[in-house]
């Protein structure tokens, strides 16, 4: 077979380019050559969608089983063993075969369907070696019963109807076994739904007979639920918990348009489960929401590396083939609609493709290995199995849309990180976030004043992956090892001499908006992020699963610090108040850097050759810089490592400020940069960017100034609960 080179087949806009070390992409047999007329930021187009979907169904034959019902690649098992593991492989690439199939008008060349008939009746015989579990006995195959169930309400024709009559029995009742059965009350609420409303299409009993009461309950519960998760602006909240994160992209931004197309879906209409008014509410959700994430995306594709089940890779380009499948511009306000043309959604959907192909994603042997750019297993929940990342299969939901929609013949546009007219700061109030994008290095950053996978005043340790004050497209929080207790990253901590940084879960988030200073310049605009955290300390209770969120455990308490952020044009302001003052001495770590080497550091003097900063620590490692001075206060550069913590590359460097324990209604301020390092060999770099005048006016009252003029008061000692 063909190898198209990488050179000619991708091209990624934008000065950074890459967060990890190079890598060779593992070319693509017969992948068109890039489309640089129709894709001009990134070269792909549908046949380049349509020819990675079949290398990764293909290259995963040799792993199916016997007779097909399963599919088990390589990797760790998960905690719910390696049988539910193989049926996990195999409903979420059915689900990739049947957007590939169905986005053809039920064409099949390859013959992806057959192996996935064949599973279909083997994993429901009761004979058979390789049967399913069971949704009774197995709670994770109700997730992926969900998967089955979209995949073959949209293969009808090419899958359910060849099936044996004896198989179509044996399918409805293990898919009935959800009825009545409990569910986490969290995105799952949508397997339930997905899956009641496919039996309600293929047995009256369920719609009209006798179990139907039940069915219908069911789903009623499961829609109050995924109301309850509503939030201002589209998004939603994974659970009660302010738990924000990409499964708003890969599971409330796609099953309610995929519920909607469902053959089910018109009696549900009829039976008064669900209204027009619902359906219509939905698609403006996701128009909001869609419009938040197209600003989320890097310049190189990079997604936002914030929140669990981060080896799901590019299925955070799922919301935007979604979006042009829901026709969401036709109801978005008129502000969004911009961020909603068909070239925009595609090139944020392909730049996230693209991105992953760019470093080596699908590995040599055509599979998604656990973990980012490379396998990196201690980046998994233990929920997670070798056949998990396959729910990047969602990404490709946008193979649905016909080759003659505007959401494959529009050409390209520029994202908001490469739009000059896009506002650089921006604030999310649902997840609590304030956006920095920097056009020059082409980085995505959120100030993180929101989430953190819990609640006000529930403390347990800080979630790497929820609770650090920023998470950026360039750069990720270490994910294994000791970053799981002490935190060391993209926090402001009181240190304990034994037990080492503090945590700050169950913050109270007291202000997320945007300070206009009435200038036109769009470099104006300071974003401000304000909190209210209790430092503690936990003695965790490891009962051997991770799910993504803090440990509890027996809580120590500390101080009470009031941390506002303040971020305009890419630097960043961190103003801490101590109103009580702190036992022990205060850290403000700022951004990871990470590389295959030890990373640069300069310390001291040296950081502040030419600036008019004070001596801070400056890392600069592979294609960033991250860097933290002192504006305020006695603060002292450090230098943390860390190494195999983190998916990005072997070692992990950190700059830091130190205080010792500060005097109650004591003020210290630190200046925050990260940028990329291409962006730092220039001159005047972000690092010698005049520092504003922060000046403590006595009683929590902060004052902070620019070079041009704009001012902003902060009242942290009165600061009013958002």
């Amino acid at each position: 077979m063909q190898e198209t080179d990488l050179e000619d087949r991708v091209i990624v806009s934008g000065a950074h380019r890459s967060r990890a070390e190079p890598c060779r992409a593992h070319p693509i047999p017969d992948l068109p050559p890039a489309d640089r007329e129709l894709s001009p930021h990134t070269g792909l187009g549908r046949p380049h969608w349509e020819r990675v979907a079949d290398h990764l169904l293909v290259s995963l034959r040799p792993l199916a089983s016997e007779n097909c019902a399963r599919i088990t690649p390589p990797g760790p098992v998960s905690s719910s063993g390696v049988e539910s593991d193989g049926l996990e492989g195999f409903a979420r690439t059915f689900l990739l075969a049947a957007f590939r199939v169905a986005g053809a008008q039920g064409e099949d060349p390859h013959g992806h369907l057959e192996l996935y008939r064949r599973g279909l009746e083997a994993g429901v015989d009761p004979e058979a070696p390789d049967r399913w579990v069971r949704p009774s006995t197995h709670g994770q195959a109700k997730v992926e019963a969900a998967s089955i169930a979209i995949a073959l309400d949209l293969t009808r024709a090419q899958t359910w109807d060849l099936l044996p009559p004896s198989t179509r029995d044996r399918l409805i009742d293990w898919f009935a076994e959800v009825i009545g059965s409990g569910y986490p009350p969290n995105n799952w609420a949508w397997f339930r739904i997905v899956t009641i409303t496919f039996l309600r299409s293929v047995d009256h009993r369920f719609r009209t007979g006798e179990l139907a009461a039940a069915a219908s309950a069911d789903l009623r519960d499961a829609l109050a639920l995924h109301e309850s998760f509503a939030r201002d602006g589209g998004w939603f909240s994974d659970g009660a918990k302010r738990s924000f994160d990409h499964y708003g992209t890969w599971a409330f931004a796609l099953y309610p348009t995929i519920w909607t197309r469902m053959r089910g879906f018109p009696g549900l209409l009829e039976d008064g489960v669900v209204t027009a008014e619902d359906v219509q509410r939905s698609r403006e959700r996701l128009a909001g929401f869609t419009a938040d994430a197209v600003g989320l995306v890097g310049a190189d594709g990079g997604p936002l590396m914030q929140g669990r089940s981060l080896i799901y890779r590019m299925a955070t380009a799922t919301p935007f083939g979604t979006a042009a499948l829901a026709e969401v511009q036709q109801v978005a306000l008129t502000e969004d609609r911009a961020r909603l043309r068909p070239g925009v959604l595609r090139r944020a959907a392909s730049s996230q493709l693209a991105h992953f192909m760019e470093h080596g994603v699908p590995d040599a042997d055509g599979l998604l290995s656990v973990g980012w750019f490379h396998e990196f297993a201690p980046m998994a929940q233990t929920y997670s199995g070798s056949a998990s990342p396959y729910w990047a299969s969602k990404a490709f939901v946008s193979l649905l849309l016909p080759a003659d929609h505007s959401f494959w013949t529009a050409t390209e546009e520029p994202l908001p990180i490469e739009d000059p007219s896009a506002p650089r700061v921006e604030a999310l109030p649902a997840p609590g976030w304030i956006v920095s994008r920097t056009p020059d290095d082409g980085i995505v950053r959120v100030l993180n004043h929101g989430t953190d996978n819990g609640r006000a005043g529930l403390e347990s340790m800080d979630s790497p992956a929820y609770a650090r004050t920023g998470y950026s497209t360039a750069t990720c929080p270490p994910l294994a090892g000791a970053a799981l207790h002490p935190p060391h990253d993209r926090i402001v901590a009181e240190v304990h001499p034994e037990h080492g940084p503090s945590h700050r879960a169950g913050f109270t988030s007291l202000r997320v908006d945007v300070h206009r200073s009435g200038a036109s310049d769009r470099t104006a605009r300071v974003g401000v992020g304000i909190t209210r955290q209790h430092c503690h300390w936990v003695d965790p209770d490891l009962d051997g699963h991770d799910h993504g969120a803090g440990f509890t455990g027996t809580v120590q308490g500390g101080a009470t610090l009031i941390v506002a952020e303040l971020v305009r044009d890419g630097q960043e302001i961190s103003v801490v108040h101590a109103p009580e003052g702190t036992e022990h001495p205060v850290m403000l770590a700022g951004w990871p850097v990470t590389g295959s080497e030890d990373a640069a550091v300069a310390l001291d003097d040296d950081a502040a050759d030419g600036a008019e900063a004070s001596p801070g620590a400056v890392v600069v490692g592979g294609a960033i810089c991250s860097a933290i001075t002192p504006v305020l206060g006695e603060l002292v550069p450090t230098i943390h490592r860390e190494e195999g913590t983190s998916p990005l590359g072997p070692i992990v460097t950190i700059p830091q400020l130190r205080s010792d324990p500060l005097p109650a209604g004591a003020v210290i301020a630190a200046r925050t940069v990260l940028a990329g390092s291409a962006r730092c060999d220039r001159a005047p770099s972000p690092v010698q960017a005049p520092t504003p005048d922060v000046r403590d006016l006595g009683g929590g009252l902060v004052s902070v100034r620019w070079a041009d003029g704009t001012c902003l008061d902060l009242a942290l000692g009165q600061a009013p609960e958002a």
